[in-house]
């Protein structure tokens, strides 16, 4: 029979959430992208916006919680562009900015350091 420590379990749920905040933050950049080409009314863009929003409302609410391991600086500054990227993507679907790239960049250095 196989026995592991706490630690070892804990270790590898850590591991599978980050590759899973890797891939959600993956689908998110590619709608992202298709949404910049097909353009900021485009039907790709409505569901860009929808899945960067609540991928990021999501986000926003682990970094928020206390139990979130992560020191408090860096989940301050995590919140800081995660609201950000939000306003962002309202200001797309409002028509008041096109700032697909911008979003994209950021999310995307977001996802590198998970890794």
């Amino acid at each position: 029979m196989y026995q592991f420590s706490y630690a070892e379990v804990a270790q590898d749920i850590e591991v599978d959430a980050r590759e899973r905040e890797r891939q959600a933050l993956d689908h998110s950049i590619e709608q992202l992208k298709k949404a910049d080409a097909d353009g900021p009314r485009s039907r790709a863009a409505i569901e860009a916006i929808y899945t960067t929003r609540s991928l990021w409302a999501l986000v926003i609410e682990d970094l928020a919680s206390a139990d979130n391991g992560l020191p408090e600086a860096l989940r301050a500054e995590l919140i800081s562009i995660g609201l950000w990227i939000m306003r962002e993507a309202e200001a797309i679907r409002l028509g008041k900015s096109d700032n697909f790239k911008g979003i994209i960049e950021i999310t995307t250095l977001i996802r590198e350091g998970l890794k």
